[in-house]
């Protein structure tokens, strides 16, 4: 596998999480990492960057949507939410393992609850 093609596998993995993450209503980056790595048995996980990169990226793409709002501790925090576009996506037949009905399993991989 080349690279490149290593890089977008990885971004469209921390994507896909971050989508089923915000599939159980908006979400903070650090609350999104925290179901992320506790829903993998804390076997996924990675560096913010990653986790903000992809925030962002779906926010260009019209998946997510984010608003200010405060956190469960009362700081300032960035909220993440689903689109329409990106409820689509996560429920969408072709991709592997819709959001409805499964979870990361330990070894990383969707398994239907």
């Amino acid at each position: 596998m080349t690279e490149i093609a290593s890089n977008n596998l990885l971004r469209g993995t921390v994507d896909l999480l971050v989508l089923r993450a915000l599939v159980q209503g908006p979400s903070h980056g650090f609350a999104i990492a925290r179901w992320i790595k506790q829903e993998s048995g804390d076997r996924v996980s990675f560096e913010d960057a990653a986790l903000y990169q992809s925030l962002h990226r779906l926010e260009r793409q019209g998946a997510v949507s984010s608003s200010w709002g405060r956190s469960d501790k009362n700081r300032r925090a960035r909220f993440y939410e689903l689109t329409a576009q990106g409820l689509d996506s996560t429920s969408s037949p072709h991709r592997e393992g819709s959001a409805s009905g499964q979870r990361v399993t330990p070894s990383g991989t969707m398994r239907r609850q």
